[in-house]
């Protein structure tokens, strides 16, 4: 993974629960012109038409979880592991292994123009997969309510429903504390922006000045 002065690039891990405006940030940091690696992304194209984990899922669940194009079937998918923690892990025990492997691959390949990338992962202090790679670890925060709110706007589910999500992933207060560094996005896009600009500064100083041991919040 070569960074822009040749030596290894340093890989930022971007998480956070849902609604909280991971996507969004991840966008800004790649207007910026950061190289950014979503898994989320990585996991629709393993699983979309031709991906490479279909095979593998309809092996372990059936053919019936594949729609007439070949794709899996996330409605389907969804409600059959959404309360179902062992068909859960069935799947991610399949799709993990190709996301770590796609993902390693990408930053990889990552050319000189990139002081660091961003990797985002919803699920990265419950998985821990990436976390020896990472060099800092960055959470976008917001209140509950600011959650619930954004995620029914976005995708229309209901009270009930997100917080069920919410409760699969790892609590807000331990997220916080593991993180090295934190974005409260509980305003507008424009304070989002501002954020995640003082972190690009701050990153790409520390990089350029070798001072990655030194970091000063």
């Amino acid at each position: 993974m070569a960074g822009h002065d040749g030596g290894e690039v340093k890989v930022v891990g971007l998480t956070g629960g849902i609604g909280c405006g991971k996507s969004a940030a991840s966008a800004m940091f790649a207007d910026l012109g950061i190289v950014v690696v979503d898994t989320d992304e990585i996991a629709r194209q393993l699983t979309a038409v031709g991906g490479i984990a279909n095979h593998a899922i309809a092996t372990e669940f059936g053919a019936i979880m594949l729609d007439e194009s070949g794709a899996m079937d996330r409605e389907k998918m969804r409600g059959l592991v959404f309360d179902n923690p062992a068909a859960r892990h069935r799947l991610e025990t399949i799709l993990h292994p190709m996301i770590s492997e796609c993902s390693r691959q990408m930053l990889a390949e990552i050319g000189t123009g990139s002081p660091y990338a961003i990797l985002a992962i919803p699920l990265l202090f419950e998985r821990r997969t990436f976390m020896p790679m990472l060099w800092r670890t960055l959470a976008i925060d917001c209140q509950l309510d600011t959650q619930l709110t954004r995620v029914n706007e976005r995708s229309g589910l209901d009270r009930d429903t997100t917080m069920k999500i919410v409760g699969t992933q790892v609590r807000r207060a331990i997220r916080l504390q593991m993180a090295d560094d934190i974005i409260c996005n509980n305003g507008t896009i424009a304070e989002l922006r501002w954020q995640v600009g003082k972190f690009h500064g701050r990153y790409s100083q520390a990089i350029d000045k070798g001072a990655e041991g030194e970091w000063r919040t």
